[in-house]
């Protein structure tokens, strides 16, 4: 098998079974997943009480995502060729520990602005995680299972992101909220120490000093990046991010702003959405193996998608209604992104995948930037159902740029 990584030295550790050691690798890469979820569900289910604290607008309080994702946006294609250059695990270790710092400091500094600058900093530590993670898995986990490898850690970001709502509000009702950052906080430390002490079974270096790729084999830098397929794919990311962060942040006050839907049967049906998500992602896992057209994949879960934000715009549904479409919408929607995954390794060339992975995946920091603010500006000027129409919107968006991709022809970039 060729890997899309640069060759690696793996420890001497690593040389068990196979199955062993990719199971341990996808785990350890699954766990740093499922936190970095959290960092970015963590605010969504405070705004309320973050908001009253500082005194400030919907808008301001977006203003920290928009300092995340433009953080993100900025860093995370560098951060793709320093995965390659120093290594994922170094990276990923430094990641977390720099998300630990930046969620404390965002609890105890006083200050709006201090508040502003620490969600800065958890975007800088974000830039880690989809070029690192990625990176190892491509390496590591042969190419007949990677569909499946794919599914698992994103169902583990799905999974963070679907238990954070609980878990934050649960902390706030005891210590509140800043008593559910700094259990996040907590929570990030742990599992950078959990890589540090059983990391050894990541690669260290994807790319030696000196090394050169073969000659024909890889075609690195913007000449790459800025091609038509990977910039397509950036536009992808892009639409999804701006509906899935229209989805899970202003859900709860747009139902409640349109609907009048208490904000306990608002917040059950997110967390549902999320839940199903993850679900839907070990399915979607199953049938990326299985199938080329990816993009077939993509139209049934977006078909549905975009009916169900219809749906919550326009229909006053009871609880258990509400719950169910929301849960079956997650369901479909989880189920798209293995695929999302494999239209991306389908394009990239050999040694390039940490690269291209961190740079189309700006799309769901650019998309991070806008959306908090496009949607919070429309929630100040009382237009929440236009929060769910512009969702949909992205949604068409995102389905048009996967069904009219260009078909990888014969073997694919990756295998050979």
């Amino acid at each position: 098998m060729s890997s899309t990584s640069e060759p690696i030295g793996l420890p001497a550790e690593a040389a068990g079974p196979k199955w062993s050691r990719e199971t341990k690798v996808i785990a350890l890469v699954a766990v740093a997943h499922f936190v970095s979820h959290v960092h970015i569900m963590l605010l969504p289910p405070l705004f309320g009480e973050v908001r009253e604290a500082f005194g400030v607008s919907y808008i301001q309080i977006g203003l920290a995502l928009t300092a995340f994702n433009v953080a993100s946006a900025l860093l995370q294609t560098p951060a793709g060729f320093l995965v390659d250059r120093i290594g994922p695990r170094a990276m990923l270790t430094g990641g977390l520990l720099l998300g630990a710092v930046a969620i404390a400091a965002a609890a105890l500094l006083p200050g709006y602005w201090f508040f502003v600058i620490a969600y800065a900093f958890l975007g800088v530590a974000n830039t880690v995680y989809h070029p690192a993670d990625y990176a190892i898995l491509s390496a590591t986990v042969d190419h007949r299972r990677i569909g499946k490898a794919f599914s698992i850690h994103t169902f583990a970001g799905y999974l963070g992101s679907g238990v954070t709502p609980a878990l934050v509000l649960a902390c706030a009702a005891v210590w509140g909220w800043r008593g559910g950052f700094l259990f996040a906080a907590g929570l990030s430390f742990a599992i950078a120490l959990l890589v540090i002490v059983a990391g050894s079974i990541l690669p260290r270096v994807v790319h030696k000093p000196g090394q050169q790729p073969a000659k024909g084999e890889t075609k690195v830098g913007l000449d790459l990046l800025l091609s038509a397929p990977i910039l397509r794919n950036l536009l992808f990311f892009f639409c999804l991010a701006m509906a899935n962060s229209g989805i899970q942040t202003f859900t709860v006050v747009g139902l409640e702003a349109i609907h009048g839907t208490t904000f306990s049967a608002a917040n059950v049906a997110l967390s549902g959405f999320l839940l199903m998500s993850a679900a839907g992602v070990l399915l979607g896992g199953i049938i990326a193996d299985r199938t080329p057209h990816h993009e077939r994949v993509a139209a049934v879960g977006f078909a549905f998608t975009s009916t169900m934000a219809i749906l919550m715009a326009w229909v006053n549904m009871p609880a258990a209604v509400l719950v169910g479409v929301m849960s079956l919408g997650g369901l479909l929607n989880g189920m798209i992104q293995p695929s999302r995954d494999m239209m991306v390794r389908a394009v990239t060339p050999a040694g390039s995948f940490g690269k291209v992975f961190g740079f189309v995946s700006t799309g769901f920091n650019l998309g991070g930037m806008i959306s908090p603010l496009l949607f919070g500006w429309l929630m100040d000027r009382g237009e929440p159902r236009a929060i769910f129409m512009i969702i949909v919107g992205f949604i068409l968006l995102a389905l048009v740029t996967a069904i009219t991709r260009a078909k990888p022809q014969g073997t694919t970039a990756w295998t050979r």
